[in-house]
């Protein structure tokens, strides 16, 4: 017997979802659109300086930063009025994406840098090379991805 979908809409169809990677894959599941993010958290703002940072075409840029906007990821922010030209900034949800991006840069230094990290990322304070790892708030340790369990969540709609 088929389950029923949770009540989480698809950022493009508005239809059930019972995955939230399935959602924010929808959003931010390709190339281009992680570059851009990536470069947007670097300080890279402007259409030009992002064109010519990844050498992406302009009807790409033009569509990916167009759907990062619509789903609420970038704010499109006025930097000139003569002629009116904007720039991208994270709002709170895209820089909630903070964490995923560094997950996925700490997994391509794990298994294709092999002459160590292109980029380490410090503390600004101190200069520490950052770790990431999952905490359990209950236990205060750190727990190993065999020790991850899942389970039916607030949002799941009953089978």
């Amino acid at each position: 017997m088929p389950r029923s979908k949770a009540h989480t809409p698809h950022p493009d169809t508005d239809e059930p979802v019972d995955c939230s990677i399935e959602a924010t894959l929808a959003v931010i599941g390709d190339r281009w659109t992680l570059l851009i993010l990536r470069d947007v958290f670097r300080g890279v703002h402007r259409f030009s300086e992002l064109q010519a940072d990844l050498g992406i075409a302009r009807n790409l840029l033009t569509d990916r930063l167009g759907r990062l906007v619509d789903h609420g990821v970038l704010a499109k922010v006025p930097y000139q009025e003569r002629p009116l030209r904007h720039e991208y900034r994270l709002s709170a949800k895209g820089a909630d994406l903070s964490t995923a991006l560094i997950a996925l840069m700490g997994w391509g230094d794990r298994w294709y840098a092999s002459e160590g990290a292109p980029i380490l990322l410090v503390h600004e304070d101190c200069g520490t090379p950052l770790e990431q790892s999952v905490q359990c708030p209950q236990c205060q340790i750190a727990v190993h991805p065999g020790r991850i369990k899942s389970r039916p969540g607030p949002g799941r709609s009953p089978s």
